[in-house]
């Protein structure tokens, strides 16, 4: 297993989840944009949100050496959202995810963060390709994911749901 990095951009600092982050994530993965477009996770409290990180999130980054990341703004140390590689068990290609607070979209923190996780996943993982999912309507997300170099490839389901997504591809040829 590799140990877990953090990176840095101009503004931003990108470092592995940890149970302390419980109460963001509970925040996180309460707002309606979540709800909508990644799905109700049934996190009703902080303390639900470190079970969840400690289950779901620290298990892949020991498994992997990556998985979900923190998103923080260096000027003020301001949690503005997640970022990561996700390993799927019915998967050969990891996908890209990412979401941030409503206060927080729209400012390229999502592109910047995600950007230099695609990088990191070639440099530091040795992967190959990356994919994407989203609901067809999230069009904020696949402007996101279209920017990145994801091409789509077309629709299909991740295991925990049967909810029809677009499924966007990348390989890591930079």
């Amino acid at each position: 297993m590799t140990k877990p990095n953090s990176f840095e951009t101009q503004r931003l600092s990108i470092r592995p989840i940890t149970v302390e982050d419980a109460p963001f994530i509970f925040e996180l993965m309460n707002t309606p944009k979540w709800i909508k477009y990644i799905g109700e996770r049934n996190i009703k409290s902080v303390e639900h949100a470190a079970t969840y990180i400690t289950e779901k999130a620290l298990s892949q980054i020991k498994t992997f050496g990556y998985g979900n990341n923190v998103i923080i703004r260096k000027e003020d140390s301001v949690k503005l959202g997640t970022c990561g590689l996700y390993h799927r068990d019915d998967r050969e290609d990891p996908d890209i995810g990412f979401a941030f607070l409503p206060t927080y979209e729209g400012k390229g923190y999502a592109y910047e963060a995600s950007y230099l996780l695609m990088q990191k996943a070639k440099s530091q993982y040795g992967l190959k390709e990356l994919s994407g999912y989203t609901l067809e309507d999230n069009l904020a997300s696949r402007k996101l994911l279209e920017k990145l170099g994801l091409i789509l490839k077309g629709k299909g389901s991740l295991p925990t749901s049967d909810e029809e997504l677009l499924h966007y591809h990348r390989f890591l040829d930079f």
